[in-house]
C-alpha cells in the first residue's frame, strides 16, 4: 500500500496512568529501551507482582514510533475467541464490515510504524502468539513489547526477564508508599529485613506498606515469620492458582502467596467476603455494581462502601478515574485469589447470577436511557462495562436454561452494536444467542431482528433477509406484535438500501403503524420514520421528505436524541441542497457529521463526508470536494460496500465526481482524490467540520452554477428504481 493512502490511526495509545511514583529499575529501563531497539518482539517475563506491567509501561512511553504505542490490557479477556477484539478496540479501528477481526488488524496496520503492548497474555497463551506470529510476518513496521509470567515462545522472541527490586531499591519502595498513607518511615534493620523476606516483590511490598496503619514493620515482620510457616508445613489456604509455573521460580511465587494469604488473614471477616465477592467482576468496576452484587449474606450494602474504603487503603485494590467516573480493579494475582476463596465458601454460583442480574438490569437502564438527552453518558458507560458485559453474556450463554437472558441482553444492547461501532462483536453475541433454543419465543425474536439489522448494516443482505425471514415468521407464530413490526421494519431498511423503493415505502409504512397501534416509540421508530424519508425523497417527493424528517427532529429535541436525529438532518441536507439552499444544507450536515462521529457511527459520519463533497463542490469550490470524496473513500471500505452498492446513494457522488472532473480535468480531480485519501479519519471529520460558511462565497439561492459549463450540481439525478433481489418474498 502506497504511504498516502495508508489507512490512520486514532491519535492516542492510552497507555495506563501512572498514580504512584515509579521507583527505581534504571537499569532495566536502559535494557528494555535497548531491547526494544533491537528486536521487534521483546517479551518482559517475571513472577506475579514483581512489576512487569509498570516498567513495560514507562519504557513504552519513552518509544516515539511514527504512529504511536498502543497498550491493550489482556487480564480482563477470558474468552481467547476476543483477544483479536480486544487489540481492535485498543487500536480503535471500528470497522463495519463482515470481516474478521483479524482481517481488519491486518489490513488496517499495513504500513504502520508502531508499537503494540500485549499486557497479561499469559491465559491467552497459545492464542496470543499466533497473533503476534501473524502481526509480525504481516506489518513490517510493527513492535511487540509482550508482559507476561512466561516467554511466548514466538520466533524472533528477545527476553527480558525481570528481577525482583534490589535491597536499596526494595526499601526506598516501602519508604514510598508508607508516605502516602501519611507515615514517616525510617530505614532501619526491621523495614530491611521484611523487604528482604519479601524478596523485593513490588506488589508484595505495597501489600506491607498498607498495613503500617496498624502494624509497625517490626510487627510486620513478626507476622511474615508465622506465615511463612504455616505455608511450609502445608497448609491449607494456598490458592491452586498460585502454584509454581513448571521453569518459574517457585520461591518467589510462594513469597507472593505469602504475603498476600497473610494480608488475607489480616482482615477483617467482612473485608475477606468482600474480596472474595469483587473476584466475580472482569476488569474495572464501579460502587454501585459493588453494592448491589455483593451486598448481603453477610456484609449489609450500607456498610460495603467501608469495607471497600479498607481494601483501598490496603492496597487489595485500585481506585482509578475515567471519563465514566471512579471505577475500581484488582490486580490478577489479588483477584485470582479472592476467586478461590469464593469457590470453597460454595458461593461462587449465586454471585455470578447476581453480576449477570446487575449487568442485565444496566442494559436495560441503557436502552431505555438511549432515547433521552444522556445517549453520551449511556454509550461511554456501556464502553467502560465492556468486559464485565461480555461476562454476563458468556456466563447466560454458557449455563442451562439461561439461554432466554443471553438472547435479551444481546438484543438488548443493538443501540451499542449498531449505534457505537461495534457490529462485527455485536453479531459474534447475536449468532451465538440466536442459536440456542430457550424455550422463551419472545426474547429470540428480540436476538433475530436485531441479527437482521446487524447484517444489513455489514453488507451482508442474504443472511439478513433469512435471519428476518425466520422471525416474522415465528412472530406471526407467536402473536408477537412488536416483534413482527421490528422484522418487517428492518426488511423494509433491506429494500432501500436495494434500490427497490416501492417495496421499501409499503413494508416501512406498515411498520410504523404497527408502531403507532403498539404505542413504540424510540430511536428505531425514529429510524423507519427517516427510512421512509430517504425511500420517498428518491422518488422525487421532497415535500414529504422533509416533512417526516421535521416531525422526527422535533421529536428528537423533545427527547434529547442525537443518533437518529443525525440521520435526519442528512435527508434534510439532501433536501436543501436540492432547493439551492447550499448554506442550509452546510449547517444541517456539519451537525450530523459532529454526531455520527462522536458515537463511532462510520455509516452516518461517511454518508455526511459524501454528502458535504456534494455541496462544497456546487458552493464551487471542486478541489476541496474531490478531497472530501477521497476521504469518504477511504472510509467505505470500514462501513461496507460503497453507498450501499445502491444506484440511489450513489447519484449525488456521481454528480459530485461529474461536475468535478469537468471543473479541474481528470489529472487535477485525481491528484486531489489521492490527497483526500491520505487523510486519516480523525483528520478528515475535522477538515470537513472545519469549513466555515465566511471561508467560501456560496451562490446565491437558485444561481450555483459556474460559468463554465459542468452539470449542476443542485440538482438530484433521476433515481432508478428497481424490484427484486434479495427484498422478494
Amino acid at each position: 500500500m502506497r504511504d498516502q493512502q495508508r489507512p490512520h490511526l486514532p491519535e492516542s495509545g492510552d497507555l495506563p496512568l501512572e498514580l504512584k511514583p515509579f521507583v527505581g529499575r534504571s537499569a532495566e529501563l536502559t535494557e528494555l529501551a535497548e531491547a526494544l531497539g533491537a528486536a521487534r518482539l521483546v517479551t518482559v517475563t517475571g513472577a506475579c507482582g514483581v512489576g512487569k506491567s509498570r516498567l513495560a509501561a514507562r519504557a513504552a512511553s519513552g518509544c516515539a514510533p511514527g504512529d504511536g504505542v498502543w497498550h491493550v490490557e489482556l487480564e480482563p479477556v477470558r474468552d481467547p475467541e476476543f483477544l483479536d477484539y480486544a487489540v481492535v478496540e485498543a487500536l480503535g479501528l471500528t470497522d463495519h464490515t463482515t470481516r474478521l477481526p483479524r482481517e481488519t488488524l491486518l489490513d488496517r496496520l499495513g504500513g504502520r510504524e508502531l508499537l503494540l503492548v500485549l499486557d497479561g497474555f499469559e491465559h491467552l497463551l497459545g492464542a496470543c502468539a499466533e497473533l503476534v506470529t501473524d502481526l509480525l510476518r504481516r506489518v513490517p513496521g510493527l513492535r511487540v513489547l509482550a508482559v507476561g509470567r512466561r516467554p511466548l515462545g514466538v520466533a524472533g522472541e528477545q527476553l527480558l526477564p525481570l528481577a525482583p527490586l534490589d535491597g536499596d531499591e526494595a526499601v526506598r519502595l516501602f519508604v514510598e508508599r508508607a508516605a502516602q498513607h501519611g507515615l514517616a518511615v525510617r530505614d532501619d534493620a526491621d523495614v530491611r529485613e521484611l523487604c528482604r523476606r519479601l524478596d523485593g516483590i513490588p506488589l508484595a511490598i505495597e501489600l506491607a506498606a498498607g498495613r503500617l496503619p496498624m502494624l509497625s514493620p517490626g510487627q510486620l515482620l513478626e507476622r511474615l515469620d508465622d506465615r511463612f510457616r504455616l505455608l511450609t508445613d502445608g497448609g491449607p489456604d494456598a490458592p491452586a492458582h498460585s502454584r509454581p509455573i513448571p521453569g518459574g521460580p517457585p520461591s518467589r511465587h510462594r513469597t507472593l502467596r505469602t504475603a498476600v494469604g497473610w494480608s488475607h488473614e489480616l482482615c477483617t471477616p467482612e473485608e475477606r467476603l468482600l474480596w472474595a465477592r469483587l473476584s466475580v467482576f472482569a476488569g474495572r468496576f464501579d460502587l454501585d455494581a459493588v453494592e448491589y452484587v455483593c451486598g448481603g449474606q453477610g456484609l449489609h450494602s450500607d456498610d460495603v462502601f467501608d469495607v471497600l474504603s479498607q481494601l483501598l487503603a490496603q492496597s487489595v485494590v485500585e481506585r482509578e478515574e475515567s471519563g465514566s467516573g471512579v471505577r475500581y480493579r484488582m490486580l490478577d494475582t489479588i483477584r485470582a485469589y479472592g476467586a478461590d476463596w469464593l469457590e470453597a465458601t460454595g458461593d461462587a454460583a449465586r454471585l455470578r447470577r447476581r453480576h449477570r442480574d446487575w449487568y442485565l438490569g444496566l442494559t436495560t437502564w441503557c436502552e431505555l436511557e438511549w432515547f433521552s438527552p444522556r445517549q453520551d453518558e449511556v454509550a461511554a458507560r456501556v464502553e467502560a462495562e465492556l468486559p464485565n458485559l461480555r461476562c454476563a453474556l458468556e456466563y447466560c450463554l454458557s449455563e442451562p436454561d439461561e439461554a432466554h437472558l443471553g438472547h435479551y441482553l444481546a438484543g438488548s444492547l443493538w443501540f451499542y452494536w449498531v449505534g457505537c461501532g461495534r457490529l462485527s462483536e455485536g453479531r459474534h453475541w447475536l449468532e451465538q444467542a440466536v442459536a440456542l433454543d430457550s424455550g422463551h419465543e419472545r426474547s429470540r425474536l428480540k436476538a433475530l431482528w436485531v441479527l437482521g439489522y446487524v447484517a444489513i448494516l455489514q453488507g451482508d443482505s442474504v443472511p439478513a433477509l433469512g435471519t428476518l425471514l425466520e422471525c416474522r415468521e415465528e412472530a406471526e407464530r407467536a402473536a408477537d406484535p412488536t416483534a413482527v413490526a421490528y422484522a418487517e421494519h428492518r426488511t423494509g431498511c433491506l429494500a432501500l438500501l436495494s434500490d427497490d423503493m416501492e417495496r421499501a415505502e409499503t413494508l416501512l409504512s406498515s411498520a410504523l403503524a404497527r408502531y403507532q397501534e403498539i404505542g413504540e416509540l424510540n430511536s428505531n421508530v425514529l429510524m423507519g420514520q427517516i427510512e421512509l424519508a430517504m425511500a420517498r425523497a428518491f422518488r422525487g417527493d421532497l415535500p414529504e421528505a422533509v416533512r417526516l424528517c421535521e416531525d422526527v427532529r422535533q421529536v428528537c429535541e423533545d427527547h434529547g436524541e442525537r443518533w437518529a436525529r443525525s440521520y435526519a438532518l442528512y435527508v434534510l441536507a439532501y433536501a436543501a441542497w436540492a432547493d439551492g439552499d447550499l448554506s442550509g444544507a452546510r449547517t444541517l450536515l456539519t451537525e450530523c457529521l459532529g454526531n455520527a462521529h462522536s458515537f463511532r457511527d462510520l455509516l452516518g459520519s461517511v454518508l455526511a463526508v459524501e454528502l458535504l463533497a456534494l455541496v462544497t463542490g456546487a458552493e464551487g469550490d471542486s478541489a476541496e470536494a474531490a478531497v472530501l470524496q477521497g476521504a469518504a473513500a477511504e472510509m467505505w471500505p470500514v462501513v461496507g460496500l460503497p453507498l450501499f452498492g445502491s444506484a440511489s446513494f450513489n447519484a449525488p457522488h456521481e454528480l459530485c465526481e461529474t461536475a468535478a472532473r469537468e471543473r479541474l480535468g481528470d489529472e487535477r480531480y485525481e491528484e486531489c482524490v489521492r490527497q483526500g485519501k491520505a487523510l486519516g479519519r480523525e483528520e478528515a471529520v475535522h477538515r470537513a467540520l472545519g469549513r466555515r460558511q465566511a471561508e467560501t462565497l456560496p451562490a446565491p439561492r437558485g444561481s450555483a452554477r459556474p460559468a463554465k459549463a459542468a452539470p449542476d450540481m443542485r440538482k438530484p439525478a433521476a433515481s432508478p428504481t428497481r424490484k427484486g433481489g434479495e427484498t422478494t418474498g
